[in-house]
């Protein structure tokens, strides 16, 4: 068991290079694979490289690991084109709600961010702590709401609407940084929790 624990990051990162490798193969669309595969190895890449300065809790890397996946499947099938329809119609949905799933998995990154602050006692009071997330995760959903529209209309512009998935939803924009602002508030409310009954543990 405590093999498993110290190897489970490579593994981690081991299912993504295939997963990467996979996702090259007949894109649906190359412009929207490349834009979105670049922002995923920026992640990657950094967590890689400080991984001997500091090692998240496997958790955490777990937690990160899920957007990885959803991010490069994504870049691989575009946003409308992900075989989703399974839970689109569970639920009733018109459009391809993978995209808001994506949302919801971002909120993932509040227990690795406050536990590099938390491990470093960087933040000594926890409602500053928390509010840094918050305002992180804002700040965050903004801007890469700015870059998607950046890049699509000035990098690639034949490829704009498949870059910003909003599939004819002029509101899409809005309603994802609703989505991220909510789960913001929803991940401090599960961190705050899972310190207080069950205490994540670290290495």
């Amino acid at each position: 068991m405590k093999k498993v624990n110290e190897y489970f990051p490579y593994l981690l990162l081991l299912i993504y290079i295939w997963l990467l490798i996979r996702s090259r193969i007949n894109p649906v669309d190359r412009g929207v694979r490349y834009a979105e595969e670049w922002t995923v190895l920026v992640v990657v890449l950094a967590l890689v490289f400080t991984f001997k300065k500091f090692r998240f809790s496997n958790f955490s890397y777990l937690m990160m690991f899920a957007w990885i996946v959803i991010h490069t499947i994504w870049g691989h099938y575009t946003f409308e084109n992900v075989p989703f329809d399974w839970f689109n119609d569970l639920f009733g949905f018109e459009r391809n709600m993978y995209d808001r799933v994506g949302h919801f998995i971002i909120w993932f990154y509040a227990f690795p961010i406050i536990e590099f602050l938390d491990r470093k006692k960087m933040v000594n009071n926890r409602v500053i702590l928390y509010l840094f997330w918050f305002l992180f995760m804002v700040s965050l959903a903004g801007l890469y709401e700015i870059f998607e529209w950046w890049y699509a209309v000035y990098f690639d512009p034949a490829t704009w609407d498949a870059v910003l998935g909003s599939q004819g939803d002029v509101r899409d924009a809005q309603k994802d940084m609703l989505m991220d602002t909510c789960w913001a508030i929803f991940a401090i409310i599960v961190y705050w929790i899972n310190q207080k009954f069950f205490v994540l543990k670290s290495k």
